[in-house]
C-alpha cells in the first residue's frame, strides 16, 4: 500500500534514469535470443552511452559485430536495488533497447528505447532528455548513506517519524530510510502485511554529501520540535512493559 502524505519535489524520470545507471553494479544483456548477468563490467558516458567489457571470443561481441547497424539488437536491463534490506526491494528497473558497436576491445552501447519502470507506472524516456541528464549527485554515495543510517543512527529515524502523519503510522512494525536524493530522504513505514513509502523534503536540495549532512541535520531539528507520534509513543510503551 502507499501512504498519503504529500510528495516532495524529487528527480524526473531523466534524471532517475541515469542515477540508476549510476549506482547500479550489474546489468543483464539479451541479445540473439540469449541472456547473460554481467557484474562490475560496465560504464557510462557522459551522455547515457554505456561501455561493456566483455572478452572478445564472447557471444555477445560476436553477435555485436553481425547485427545490422543502426537496428536494436539488445535490451540492456538494470535494477535499482534499495541497500537496506525491505520488503520489495527493487526500487526501479531500467531498460535501454538499441544496439552495440565495437569500440577499442569494449562494446558501445547506445541506446534508441529508453523505460524506467517506477513503483507508480513505467514511463518512456525521451532519448535527448536522457542524454542531456545528469545522475543525481548523492547516487554514488546512496548506499553507504543509508545503511549508515539504518545501522549506526535508529534513534535519529525513530526521530525523524515525527515529522509522518500518524495516521501513515498505524500498525507499524519497523521504519527504515528507503531512498534519498538531493530532494529528500523516504522512509519505508513497515506493516505485518503492507508497506507504504513517505518522503521528506529538504528546505533545498543538496548538491554533495556535505550539504546533504546539513539538511538532515535540518531534519532532525525540525523533527525534535514535533511531537511524538502516538503509535510510537504506545509501542515503546508496550515494550517497557
Amino acid at each position: 500500500m502507499g501512504d498519503t502524505q504529500d510528495w516532495a519535489a524529487g528527480p524526473g524520470a531523466a534524471e532517475q534514469a541515469r542515477s540508476v545507471l549510476e549506482a547500479a553494479w550489474s546489468c543483464a544483456v539479451t541479445a540473439d535470443g540469449a541472456r547473460e548477468e554481467y557484474v562490475g563490467a560496465h560504464s557510462v558516458t557522459e551522455d547515457g552511452a554505456v561501455l561493456l567489457h566483455v572478452p572478445e571470443d564472447s557471444a555477445l561481441f560476436a553477435a555485436a559485430l553481425c547485427a545490422p547497424r543502426g537496428e536494436p539488437s539488445a535490451v540492456l536491463e538494470f535494477a535499482d536495488v534499495a541497500p537496506v534490506p525491505v520488503r520489495r526491494r527493487i526500487r526501479a528497473r531500467l531498460w535501454l533497447a538499441g544496439w552495440f558497436t565495437p569500440d577499442e576491445g569494449r562494446l558501445l552501447f547506445r541506446a534508441t528505447r529508453v523505460v524506467l519502470r517506477r513503483p507508480s507506472g513505467a514511463v518512456l524516456v525521451e532519448l535527448d532528455e536522457f542524454a542531456a541528464a545528469r545522475p543525481d549527485p548523492l547516487a554514488g554515495a546512496e548506499a553507504q548513506l543509508l545503511t549508515h543510517l539504518a545501522d549506526a543512527h535508529p534513534d535519529a529515524v525513530e526521530r525523524l517519524t515525527r515529522l509522518v502523519r500518524p495516521e501513515s503510522l498505524h500498525a507499524v512494525t519497523r521504519v527504515v530510510p528507503l531512498a534519498v536524493d538531493r530532494h529528500g530522504l523516504t522512509l519505508r513505514i513497515e506493516r505485518t502485511r503492507a508497506h507504504g513509502d513517505v518522503r521528506l523534503p529538504f528546505h533545498t536540495p543538496a548538491d554533495d554529501v556535505a550539504q546533504l549532512t546539513e539538511r538532515m541535520h535540518a531534519l532532525l531539528t525540525q523533527a525534535s520540535a514535533a511531537v511524538c507520534p502516538r503509535a510510537l509513543q504506545r509501542q515503546r510503551a508496550d515494550g517497557d512493559g
